[in-house]
């Protein structure tokens, strides 16, 4: 689906996505879901992150490895604020309670989180720097998948 917006929106919601340090799809994730009660909007945010792991495999297809790269970092960063909105009605709002909160999930989940994190993260870093490489991008949205589907499965059985 594509939605045309005029130039001077796109620029303006662009830059603010950049000011919280977060991908444009995230930012529209959180303005459009801001009036769910925390249940919905964890449901809405795994959805979310489900739909940018597409999104990553389509641009991996097409060998644009930095826009895929940044498609797994806001994946599990929607992930683990869903988590958040589901356990405790929170909401994250910076890159230090995400990572933070990466901890608490690993807690209940399993230690295989952080190193799952760690990988997204370095996919943010790719987006920036432009470092990774395919092989890359295909590793860490395999450890992506993991933790969106169990993050998946936790929510949505609730």
């Amino acid at each position: 689906m594509v939605i045309e917006v005029p130039k001077v929106i796109f620029e303006r919601v662009k830059k603010e996505a950049e000011k919280l340090g977060i991908s444009l799809e995230e930012y529209i994730v959180e303005l459009l879901s801001q009036d769910l009660n925390p249940r919905d909007r964890a449901k809405e945010y795994v959805e979310a992150s489900k739909e940018l792991l597409t999104t990553s495999e389509k641009e991996i297809a097409k060998s644009n490895v930095r826009q895929a790269a940044e498609k797994i970092w806001g994946a599990c960063a929607l992930a683990v604020k869903a988590y958040a909105y589901w356990r405790e009605e929170r909401r994250l709002a910076s890159h230090r309670e995400l990572w933070e909160y990466s901890k608490i999930v690993a807690r209940e989940l399993g230690n295989w989180v952080l190193e799952i994190w760690n990988q997204a993260s370095g996919m943010h870093t790719c987006f920036y720097d432009e470092w990774c490489s395919r092989e890359h991008v295909e590793t860490a949205l395999r450890a992506a998948r993991k933790l969106i589907e169990t993050i998946s499965e936790k929510i949505t059985k609730e």
